[in-house]
């Protein structure tokens, strides 16, 4: 590890970012993580991108598949985080229970999300040991009345919309 890893840990836990779920299919397997790598880059052409630890099943996917899915999820769903973030056992199924479906690609939707992007990977960068996926988004859909859910310093959040 750099010498710097450490200090840019402790800055980067002062910048607050959505949560979402990154999901991809491959042959009938499917499987997804926690992430708040992801961004939007650009609406014209429209892509996105999500960067994915390189020993992680989901990024296996995403690679072999060529495709990925972004589900935003909202502040009342930090247990979904956590089951994807890998605090359930390895050997369980991350989506027992909840309700999927899928746009374009194929890659999985969790359906109590508010925002979703399918995405076709059109660059990749290999890094140490992760991977940065840059995404062609095939397909958006979103739900408005709710509020994201927000990682900021280790914990999560929720807005406070005093407008």
């Amino acid at each position: 590890m750099s010498e710097l890893s450490e200090p840019l840990r402790q800055v980067m836990r002062k910048w607050p970012s959505g949560v979402a779920i990154a999901t991809s299919s491959y042959h009938s397997k499917i499987h997804g993580m926690t992430v708040n790598s992801f961004n939007s880059i650009s609406l014209d052409p429209p892509l996105v991108s999500v960067t994915l630890a390189n020993d992680t099943r989901t990024a296996n996917l995403v690679r072999e598949a060529g495709v990925f899915g972004i589900s935003i999820l909202h502040d009342n769903q930090e247990a979904i985080s956590d089951r994807f973030a890998g605090k359930i056992s390895e050997k369980d199924n991350r989506f027992d229970d909840l309700n999927i479906f899928t746009l374009l690609t194929g890659a999985p939707f969790l359906e109590s999300g508010i925002g979703f992007v399918d995405c076709k990977v059109v660059h990749q960068y290999e890094m140490t040991s992760s991977t940065l996926f840059i995404g062609e988004v095939l397909a958006a859909k979103y739900f408005d009345g709710f509020q994201p859910l927000i990682y900021f310093n280790r914990g999560y959040h929720k807005l406070n919309d005093d407008r």
